[in-house]
């Protein structure tokens, strides 16, 4: 699978390609061609180290385009910055990357979060948003839908003893020993 970010430089390549021969060609001197050609090659690094460093930031949800759709997400980890936004590491539907997002802030919602992780670290649980990128659950019409996801309870129930195994190449005097023992072993129980 290619990544977007290198489908974004190959586009940027491409047209700054398609700039320069356009410079080229110009009825210009040899010198504005060249300058051309110049500023074309100092733009592709530039343009490169410009995506690089936009992957470390957090992205505003507002921006989310291609997974927008998403009908959940795992909270991996939750950030406050109080009265500016909220900072949220999401693992998206079954994705195995995490993406890091900026939403706007919203108290009700910082404050619903903050329970819900602490709780989850409690119980040791797992936070889930259901329709993260929803425009209606940040805003402040709305509220986010959270669910807590607990691990399971195991059974109650004592497991089943040891099934009974009858061994022939046993001398008779083993065997009865055998009975003999499981029989104490029962009256006892």
């Amino acid at each position: 699978m290619i990544e977007p970010l290198y489908l974004v430089f190959a586009a940027v390549t491409a047209l700054a390609g398609l700039l320069a021969a356009i410079a080229i060609r110009a009825p210009r001197g040899t010198a504005a061609r060249s300058a051309a050609v110049a500023l074309t090659a100092a733009l592709l690094p530039l343009a490169y180290l410009a995506l690089n460093e936009i992957l470390s930031l957090p992205k505003p949800a507002s921006h989310e385009w291609f997974k927008a759709s998403a009908r959940q997400a795992t909270v991996l980890g939750v950030s406050l910055d109080e009265g500016k936004a909220i900072y949220l590491w999401l693992r998206l539907d079954d994705s195995l990357e995490p993406r890091y997002y900026r939403m706007p802030w919203q108290a009700r919602n910082a404050e619903k979060l903050q329970s819900a992780v602490q709780r989850a670290i409690e119980e040791n649980g797992v936070v889930r948003l259901m329709n993260p990128f929803s425009r209606d659950s940040w805003t402040n019409q709305g509220e986010i839908n959270i669910e807590l996801v607990l691990p399971p309870v195991p059974p109650l129930k004592h497991p089943q003893p040891p099934p009974r195994i009858f061994n022939p190449r046993a001398g008779p005097g083993q065997a009865a020993s055998n009975l003999r023992t499981e029989r104490c072993a029962s009256r006892s129980a």
